[in-house]
């Protein structure tokens, strides 16, 4: 093979916290409040990253955003120097304050789209940062994405990094989460399958009812124009509004895919015989054989998926073509989605490995594994071309974690955020950062 899917994993920030902002994610609500310890949750990230690093995969690290974003509270009306912004903010508005300090950037799955370069008019692997027009702790994301982005992958001649689509509601776009692509191999013409919640224009799809539907019809529809994608290969579907409204906010929540294999619930789409027989027509057409592991009902419900966050796995093909399966502690920890994995690895099918990783600090956020990282398939020469500093390594992973040492608390607690301080470490812990990765001046503080 001379392409591979590399993994991007976000790094957890210094103002990992549990805000409760994500109204939809019923584990992110769940944990409102509680207190938050983000040098663990950077040391789990982490050591997900080299795990797959030592198993053979190809890892890299995306860096997490500075927070407080101070900028955006000046622009909500807070005046004076940055310790009296943070005050103020503190005092008249804490909710505004918590938004404007999440982390949420470690789900690197929401940071962008990525089309690989055997599936693009161009030839080069194309990037759309999400605009996450649904929340405003996470729409507030975009431009340091994509300035990270461009840092990483820099060659205009091989990569291609668009600004955001509008940040308006009838393009939101949640990346990656609710995008995935199937292919026979990493470096063959794909399907890329393109799952949204809702159509902003036309009113013959249905909507659900509780929770919003964070993904437009729209929003993906312009990034395949943007990615330059033939309709032979784009698959658009639209998930079970009921599915969304029990709790599913992306797609990667019911949903997973690695090059021919979906491994999806029962309740995951609508229309869902002929979706799947659309992504059978499409791949075949294009030298792969699709094949769907659809998880019943009756076995696993929606609810125990969205508990165990058994979909939001990684999928990752081992060298003999078989494939490991990286699941939550909490799937483990519950005795029906245990035992289906189990019965999944005996059944000689193409998944043949269940790793598990803790990432309590994570999940208790609401993301899990699949959350933790952005999937670009690149070309051994696309590889060449990436930032070398931001590919994981023994030495890199020994760097990281004594920076985490060194800059991060081991506890945060909503009060904590008042602190004018926490602003201090984040910027003083990132400028290091970004010289450790070779990014340059990414942030607003160093522009």
């Amino acid at each position: 093979m001379s392409a591979y899917e590399v993994n991007f994993d976000g790094l957890v920030g210094p103002t990992h916290n549990y805000s409760g902002l994500s109204y939809g994610n019923v584990a992110s609500t769940g944990n409102q409040n509680a207190a938050s310890n983000p040098k663990l949750a950077a040391k789990q990230g982490l050591a997900k990253m080299k795990a797959l690093h030592d198993a053979g995969f190809k890892q890299g690290v995306l860096a997490p955003q500075e927070r407080p974003d101070v900028a955006s509270l000046r622009q909500l009306g807070f005046a004076g120097s940055d310790a009296e912004v943070i005050a103020r903010a503190a005092k008249e508005a804490p909710a505004i304050l918590a938004a404007c300090t999440s982390a949420s950037s470690m789900w690197t799955a929401n940071a962008a789209t990525v089309s690989p370069s055997a599936d693009t008019a161009d030839g080069r692997v194309h990037f759309t940062p999400a605009n996450l027009n649904n929340k405003f702790h996470r729409a507030i994301e975009h431009p340091t994405t994509r300035r990270v982005l461009s840092a990483m992958f820099a060659d205009e001649s091989r990569f291609a990094v668009h600004p955001a689509l509008p940040a308006q509601m009838h393009f939101g776009d949640e990346g990656a989460a609710n995008h995935t692509r199937f292919c026979a191999e990493y470096d063959a013409p794909g399907v890329e399958f393109f799952v949204f919640g809702a159509s902003a224009f036309d009113t013959r799809y249905p909507k659900p009812v509780k929770f919003p539907a964070r993904q437009t019809l729209e929003a993906s529809q312009a990034i395949a124009r943007l990615h330059g994608l033939s309709e032979a290969g784009v698959v658009y579907a639209q998930q079970d509004p009921a599915t969304i409204d029990a709790g599913v906010f992306h797609n990667d929540v019911i949903s997973v895919g690695n090059r021919n294999v979906l491994f999806h619930h029962e309740k995951s789409f609508l229309q869902q015989v002929e979706v799947l027989a659309e992504l059978d027509r499409k791949l075949a057409a294009r030298g792969g054989k699709f094949i769907g592991i659809e998880v019943p009902d009756a076995e696993v419900s929606v609810e125990e998926a969205v508990k165990s966050y058994l979909f939001n796995s990684q999928l990752l093909s081992r060298a003999d073509g078989k494939m490991i399966i990286v699941v939550p502690e909490e799937c483990r920890n519950m005795p029906r989605v245990w035992a289906y994995l189990e019965k999944l690895v005996a059944s000689n099918g193409p998944i043949a490995e269940v790793k598990v990783f803790d990432l309590k600090q994570s999940m208790q956020n609401g993301g899990g594994p699949a959350c933790l990282r952005l999937r670009v398939a690149l070309s051994d020469a696309e590889i060449a071309a990436v930032n070398p500093k931001v590919m994981m390594s023994d030495a890199l992973f020994g760097q990281l974690n004594a920076w985490v040492d060194k800059h991060y608390r081991d506890r945060l607690s909503p009060d904590d955020l008042a602190d004018p301080q926490l602003l201090v470490e984040c910027r003083t812990a990132l400028d290091e950062l970004t010289r450790i990765l070779g990014l340059g001046a990414v942030y607003p503080f160093q522009l």
